[in-house]
């Protein structure tokens, strides 16, 4: 796309129209793990649809990591975001930023969902979309439109700002809702799938533009992917998780290959086919025709 995340369009993100600083993304400085810790968590108790998705799950996030959720259908995966998002609260054990425990939603922590088209207003353009949660936040409307517009920028849709989003491809309604959620400059971005809709081609465009903001802005991210290869391509760790019902993370696997990396290379060869293989246990079947 050719966007280049300029450090001068970076640094008036950070200000309002007066020069004040509205970066929240130093707002904790203090922590340095996203942990959760012996999480457990039943839905509909007592009933005859009562499900229990995650069984004691703890797992690990550095601050500035990229960190990916890799498992079967209903291993709970999106259960995980949820609670670290704090839209739900667990049966058991605790989540922590830090010190701090997380009971409920902040802006310090945002959700990409998979769905862009019901995740945007359609009654709103897409820089309005952009600029909704700094409305919400108390800045002013030029402050927001200015900011959005920065973001916009970034993510490649400054040329589509004023387009309503049944007039966005799917790329460009997901690059909205990235911008979206920049725009708060979250210290954890929360990501549930969000390229899964998307044709092959514009997937690993928005691969490509996802590492590099996050490079560039070394946020937190929590990413939720069934492909292993997406996981591979994008995250320093990767967890695998058992399949449901009473799910918890399995396996952690490091990946210290540097980026870019490319599926054929050697040493992501080798890791992919250890993570492929804890995987296929949960599966049960091979993840190759035969």
């Amino acid at each position: 796309m050719g966007v280049d995340p300029v450090t001068n369009t970076a640094n008036v993100a950070r200000r309002d129209s007066a020069g004040s600083s509205v970066s929240s993304r130093g707002r904790d400085s203090s922590w340095h793990e996203l942990t959760l810790e012996g999480v457990s968590l039943t839905f509909n108790k007592g009933k005859a649809n009562e499900y229990r998705a995650l069984d004691g799950a703890s797992l690990k996030v550095r601050r500035g990591e990229f960190f990916c959720l890799l498992g079967p259908s209903g291993c709970g995966k999106s259960t995980i975001l949820n609670l670290i998002a704090g839209f739900a609260r667990p049966d058991l054990g605790v989540i922590r930023m830090g010190d701090r425990q997380i009971t409920d939603a902040g802006t310090e922590r945002v959700v990409v969902f998979q769905d862009a088209s019901n995740a945007l207003f359609p009654w709103l353009r897409a820089h309005q979309n952009v600029e909704f949660g700094l409305s919400i936040q108390g800045l002013s409307n030029a402050s927001a439109a200015t900011r959005a517009m920065v973001y916009l920028d970034l993510v490649g849709l400054k040329d589509h700002a004023n387009k309503f989003p049944y007039e966005l491809s799917g790329g460009m309604k997901q690059r909205c809702q990235l911008a979206r959620a920049l725009v708060l400059e979250p210290e954890v971005l929360l990501m549930d799938e969000p390229f899964a809709a998307l044709d092959a081609i514009s997937k690993r465009i928005m691969q490509k533009e996802l590492l590099r903001i996050w490079q560039h802005y070394r946020m937190t991210v929590v990413y939720i992917t069934h492909d292993v290869n997406e996981a591979m391509l994008l995250a320093q760790k990767v967890a695998v998780m058992r399949r449901g019902p009473a799910s918890a993370v399995k396996q952690v696997f490091e990946i210290n290959q540097a980026y870019p990396r490319k599926p054929t290379d050697s040493a992501v060869m080798e890791i992919l086919a250890k993570i492929e293989a804890s995987l296929e246990e949960e599966v049960g079947v091979s993840l190759y025709a035969d």
